[in-house]
């Protein structure tokens, strides 16, 4: 069994670490087939970002707190249940984005790229997709383009609608917005291009995160799904990431 396993640094996940490597050995991180990712759904979003165009799936076990893209962890059985596994295979958001003093910066996101306010002043923000204005103003605190598999995160906490991960489709929220009141976002194409430009950057600065990338002092961001990427989680074939999407939509 070719694996390598990764550890938050926290006690737990890096005392399951030592247990599992004494019970069923390690490879090298570059030479393992699969990474095994012990910790919480940040630290799978940190191992993935590690394992970038590397192609290696990872099977995660929860040793954090809400581990939704995590399996449940148990010791026994592990190379059975990564062989039985199921595949979600994802794709990152590719985030461009130009900054008040002409500086740019590039990120990909596996969750989402959000857009904050970073003083007390609401941003005023322009939106457009595919080179059509839809949204001349946004006053709001911030706005975020999701992946499928974010739209359980940041995105359902601003009361965006979750998307299962066949939909190929993007969730684009509000957080807190003031004008439009009523609006409450929309769902676009996968392959949709969407343009945030700020308005009144200096009265109003605004940041950009991607994931956990950030850049302050931002003046435009293009936002794109970058399909040339591609990330495989392996999830226990009783509680795929589709399923648990699915599951999620009636949680109350």
């Amino acid at each position: 069994m070719s694996i390598a396993f990764l550890a938050a640094d926290t006690a737990v996940a890096r005392e399951a670490r030592e247990r599992l490597i004494a019970r069923y050995g390690e490879a090298g991180l570059d030479k393992a087939k699969t990474i095994v990712a012990l910790g919480g759904d940040g630290f799978m979003l940190e191992t993935q970002h590690r394992l970038l165009g590397s192609n290696r799936p990872v099977y995660g076990m929860n040793c954090g707190s809400v581990g939704f893209l995590m399996n449940e962890y148990r010791e026994e059985g592990l190379a059975e249940r990564i062989a039985a596994s199921i595949p979600s295979v994802l794709h990152p958001l590719r985030m461009q984005a130009t900054t008040v003093i002409g500086g740019e910066a590039e990120a990909l996101a596996i969750n989402e790229v959000s857009l904050l306010r970073e003083q007390r002043q609401a941003a005023k923000i322009r939106i457009s997709v595919d080179g059509t204005v839809r949204l001349p103003e946004l006053i709001c605190d911030g706005v975020l383009v999701s992946t499928p598999a974010g739209s359980t995160a940041y995105n359902l906490s601003a009361h965006g609608p979750i998307v299962p991960l066949s939909a190929n489709l993007l969730p684009l929220t509000p957080i807190s917005a003031f004008r439009p009141r009523r609006w409450r976002g929309a769902l676009l194409p996968g392959q949709s291009d969407v343009l945030f430009e700020v308005l009144e950057p200096e009265k109003r600065p605004v940041a950009a995160v991607a994931d956990y990338t950030e850049v302050r002092d931002v003046l435009t961001v293009r936002v794109r799904e970058d399909r040339t990427v591609s990330l495989t989680l392996l999830f226990d074939a009783d509680h795929s990431l589709s399923e648990r999407i699915i599951a999620e939509q009636f949680t109350a």
